[in-house]
């Protein structure tokens, strides 16, 4: 499963048996895995057992009122109120909505001069309704049934009501574009967003000054999405260059974690910016257009064929791979026994610290790069080692019972972040792969539509559930103040490929079985083919 996640995202996961994000060492002095063979139950939505769904426990993310046309309260109190809403196709159950067909749903979302969606309902149905449609189909819609049902093409069009309406459709177009701003990349939503304000607005001043507010922070979030982009490109680039150095002349730059940061918290801190950042920029449509598949009512045409689904989420899978071979790299790298096992120590302290501060991936990528074969295999260098404490680690990433040392850890941090009284206490960076893996086992465990043909809501206000939570943990500040050199080390240090780690790893304690020493002799003669 872990290849075909990476397969899914694009992104590069270590082979089985060398650098496996996924697997355990084969020495047994440490003793713990690090994942199952069996398949995660994803909290109970895989077996038999149907959870409980209550959308009004969810703690979704939402957007203030429209600042310029709403007062304090907004609209937030007419919850699915359906015999006012004047149409039919959604059904529910203890109030709660649980399926429907997609053009109710799609009507339910557009507000009327009585009727304001639940906010929850917004977020729930904007972030799973592009598994049936592309988003920009979803506004062209949306747009038709505001100017229709509203009358807005109508030159005599009631003020009244138009002024009553226009707050409302503005809150929803605030909502949608500071929630899923990413959706706006795209023209065709840009425009369909120009021409319902300008409707909307018709000749008020307020409402035109308000709008064009709301645009322009749609377009600074845009900007700067781009311009993150153009810097992780420019960071990659760097990273190559100085591998290519590294390789021609080894000694020119050839630098270690210690000599530039020799406190484990520091390193800690330094790492919670890179993971508070990376994750600050992912969007939470990117979770659903990672596993988008074909809807069968939809022509068997994916809704994301035609463009990129999930490039954020993708650089953040990629950071965590660099940081586990930058650890590898870094153990493997000294030539002398005894400095391995002080980087070996130091790392493990610097685990540590994430896991006090609430940085699970850090911490996981850390005990990934140790579990990799070329450093497992060093068994002299980790005689010199005292395990205790990364046996205590691994231990709190043991994945028996669907990792549930790190799923209690995991909710002793959030409810430390929820009654946090600095801003430390509310770091809660998870160990993404787990997240993915989740996320993605809930979406293969329920069907998109029932048997009739109905969408399955039920299986949307978990998506959404799960998906809101980590909306509130990527909107952390960083609270540790930032180190440039230690930050640009830990972002372009050239890190060694598996071969080259293999080949460190051979040089400082040499082949020990016919198995390492045919692999050796396949690796010098590979790299001396390349020569």
């Amino acid at each position: 499963m872990a290849k075909f996640l990476a397969e899914l995202l694009g992104c590069t996961l270590p082979e089985k048996g060398t650098a496996s994000l996924f697997e355990s060492r084969s020495q047994p002095h440490m003793g713990l895995r690090l994942v199952s063979k069996q398949r995660p139950t994803i909290f109970g939505t895989l077996t038999n057992e149907r959870p409980a769904f209550d959308h009004r426990t969810r703690n979704m993310p939402q957007t203030p009122p429209f600042p310029a046309t709403f007062g304090s309260t907004g609209f937030n109190n007419n919850v699915y109120q359906t015999k006012e809403d004047g149409y039919g196709g959604l059904y529910y159950h203890d109030n709660n909505l649980v399926s429907g067909s997609l053009e109710a749903l799609i009507q339910h979302l557009v507000p009327n001069v009585d009727y304001y969606p639940d906010r929850t309902y917004i977020f729930t149905f904007l972030l799973s309704s592009r598994l049936f449609l592309h988003p920009y189909e979803l506004m062209s819609r949306v747009c038709h049934l505001c100017v229709e049902h509203q009358r807005l093409s109508d030159p005599q069009a009631d003020k009244v009501r138009l002024r009553k309406i226009a707050p409302k459709m503005a809150q929803l177009l605030s909502e949608w574009t500071e929630t899923f701003p990413y959706d706006f990349r795209d023209e065709r939503m840009m425009r369909s967003l120009k021409e319902l304000t300008h409707r909307i607005a018709c000749g008020d001043e307020l409402y035109r000054k308000a709008f064009h507010q709301m645009t322009q922070a749609l377009i600074r979030k845009l900007t700067t999405l781009s311009q993150y982009e153009e810097v992780l490109a420019k960071l990659n680039a760097t990273a190559t260059d100085r591998m290519a150095v590294l390789k021609a002349k080894p000694l020119s730059i050839q630098r270690d974690i210690l000599s530039i940061c020799n406190d484990p918290f520091a390193l800690a801190q330094q790492l919670t910016h890179i993971e508070l950042e990376r994750l600050s920029y992912i969007g939470p449509e990117e979770f659903i257009q990672a596993f988008v598949q074909k809807d069968p009512l939809d022509n068997d045409k994916s809704c994301f064929s035609d463009r990129k689904k999930a490039s954020n989420l993708q650089s953040y899978v990629e950071w965590f791979n660099r940081l586990s071979y930058l650890v590898a790299t870094e153990i493997c790298m000294p030539v002398k026994k005894k400095q391995r096992a002080r980087v070996i120590e130091f790392l493990i302290d610097v685990a540590r610290e994430c896991f006090n501060i609430g940085n699970f991936n850090s911490m996981m990528a850390i005990i990934s790069g140790m579990n990799m074969s070329p450093v497992s295999r060093l068994r002299k260098t980790w005689g010199k080692v005292k395990t205790a404490k990364f046996d205590i680690l691994e231990h709190q990433m043991d994945p028996s019972s669907n990792f549930y040392n790190y799923r209690t850890a995991l909710r002793g941090a959030t409810q430390r972040a929820i009654t946090a009284n600095s801003a430390r206490e509310k770091i809660v960076i998870p160990f993404f792969s787990l997240l993915i893996k989740d996320i993605y086992f809930l979406n293969e465990g329920y069907a998109n539509r029932l048997p009739n043909g109905l969408v399955n809501f039920e299986k949307f206000w978990e998506l959404a559930k799960q998906v809101g939570e980590f909306m509130a943990w990527k909107q952390v500040e960083c609270p540790f103040e930032r180190d440039r050199k230690v930050l640009q080390y830990l972002l372009t240090a050239p890190v060694f490929s598996e071969d080259a780690l293999f080949m460190a790893s051979y040089e400082s304690e040499g082949p020990e079985n016919n198995m390492e020493k045919d692999s050796w002799k396949s690796l010098r003669s590979t790299l001396l083919s390349r020569v």
